[in-house]
């Protein structure tokens, strides 16, 4: 399989984490966002909405969007499961997950902030404002939803990391990436910090990916 990622990319984090998780290994094929990458022809024909992630598989088949790329991982490579076993649960995990991946990421994505700076002009302190609302809100929804619920174990749901957990993580490593205090919101601070402790998270950090900039990389 054939993996189109960028350091950077927050979907694409979560895919890494979802492989990694899954003992699945891919070759990566590196699209740098900030040399507009995604925007040549070569990576349309892969992606037509040319956005990251994209997944090729064995047979040529390509996946787009990280959360169905994730569903098609966890239906092959069923051990171990990203969702869990009843249908309430599942829901609930699916409900989390999609506060950050269609909620909360899609306001803070490379083609929004260049529509604010190139379409409205704003000015980079009403951009950081823009990104720091959407952040904050998202992770209050979060912590609303995961601080004292019955079914909120170590993780997002119960004491094994699933879905909920990949999203988690990457909305955090933005609100860290902003500066953001974790403090208001103890449960989601939790989570991300036991999510992050295991490898197959730590791995698929942003900061540590082939392609991350050396500037980017823990000193």
């Amino acid at each position: 399989m054939q993996f189109f990622s960028f350091w950077r990319s927050l979907a694409s984090f979560r895919v890494r984490i979802a492989l990694n998780l899954k003992g699945v290994a891919a070759d990566v094929a590196f699209v740098d966002l900030d040399a507009d990458a995604h925007r040549t022809d070569a990576y349309r024909k892969i992606n037509p909405q040319m956005a990251l992630p994209a997944l090729v598989t064995d047979d040529g088949t390509v996946l787009f969007q990280s959360l169905a790329i994730i569903d098609w991982l966890d239906e092959t490579f069923p051990t171990p499961p990203l969702l869990p076993a009843d249908a309430l649960g599942r829901a609930r995990v699916r409900g989390l997950a999609l506060i950050v991946a269609c909620e909360g990421h899609p306001l803070l994505t490379p083609r929004v902030r260049r529509y604010l700076d190139r379409e409205l002009d704003l000015r980079d302190s009403q951009q950081n404002a823009w990104r720091r609302h959407w952040t904050v809100e998202t992770l209050a929804a979060l912590e609303g939803h995961l601080a004292g619920h019955k079914a909120t174990g170590r993780f997002c749901h119960g004491d094994a990391p699933t879905l909920a957990d990949i999203c988690l993580v990457g909305h955090v490593t933005a609100a860290i990436n902003q500066q953001i205090s974790l403090s208001p919101w103890p449960t989601v601070k939790r989570i991300h910090e036991t999510a992050m402790a295991l490898p197959e998270f730590a791995k698929a950090h942003p900061s540590a990916q082939p392609d991350t900039p050396e500037a980017m990389r823990p000193k």
